[in-house]
Formats: structure tokens, sequence, C-alpha cells
């Protein structure tokens, strides 16, 4: 079953760009070659970590969205594991998530078309009812 993941990774900071670009397209590769499809790719540049990560404080953040199957994603979480620039890396399934946004989106759609249907019917005026006989109320000495 096909599904999207997003892949990130944090890759040492002292390495030169060209050689994060050559890394970016071996992992891209191995990737389309382990059956997965690229949809993306995003180089986040170099941020500052929240703690020591193998002795790095800061680390140039990649982020690589994929469509793929799960032994695919386990082939490339394989070669992220024994690659060494990547200091830390995390790979998330975002197809439920986006599932969920899709849905809360059509309900929300739903509600505004009914309230500016029920505002269009407020708009209108009602027909006026015919008022009714009251009867009078005796009088009393």
């Amino acid at each position: 079953m096909q599904r999207t993941y997003e892949v990130m990774f944090i890759v040492r900071p002292d390495m030169a760009d060209e050689d994060v670009d050559k890394l970016v397209a071996t992992l891209e590769s191995n990737a389309t070659a382990a059956g997965a499809q690229l949809k993306s790719t995003e180089k986040m540049g170099k941020r500052r970590l929240a703690y020591l990560v193998r002795g790095f404080g800061d680390g140039n953040y990649i982020l690589m969205t994929l469509h793929s199957d799960g032994k695919a994603i386990h082939e490339v979480e394989r070669r992220l594991r024994v690659s060494e620039p990547v200091i830390k890396f995390i790979t998330v399934r975002v197809d439920e998530s986006q599932k969920r946004v899709d849905k809360l989106a059509k309900l929300r759609a739903g509600k505004v078309k009914r309230s500016t249907a029920e505002a269009a019917a407020a708009a209108t005026p009602a027909p006026a009812a015919a008022p009714e006989a009251t009867p009078e109320a005796p009088a009393t000495a």
C-alpha cells in the first residue's frame, strides 16, 4: 500500500555544501531504487540543535517527502542509520494526518455553505400572519 512519508534528517554542520548535495542525491537515488516516489526535497539550512547530538550543537536539516510502501522506507532508514554524516533522522507517515486535515476542511466548507444558506433564508421576509382577534376582558365593578 502506497503511503506518504516525510523523512527529516540532520547532517553534520562541518560538511561542505557540495558534499551535502552529493549525500542528498545518493539518498534520493537509493529511495527511488527501493521503489519510493520522491515528491520533494527541501534543504532547510543550518540550525541550532536543542541539545548536543554526537557532539554537535548545529546541523543541516533536510526534509524529503516520499510516496512509498513500508519496505522502501525501511531501506531508506537503514541507509540513513549507516551513513556517517547523518547525525539524527526521523520518519513520519503523513497520509493519516492529511486525511484528517482534508476531512476538517470539508466539514468547515459545509458549515460555511450551510450558514450562507441560512443567512439567505433569514434575509427573505416571512409572510405576515393575520392578527388574531382577542376577546375583550369583561369589566368588573
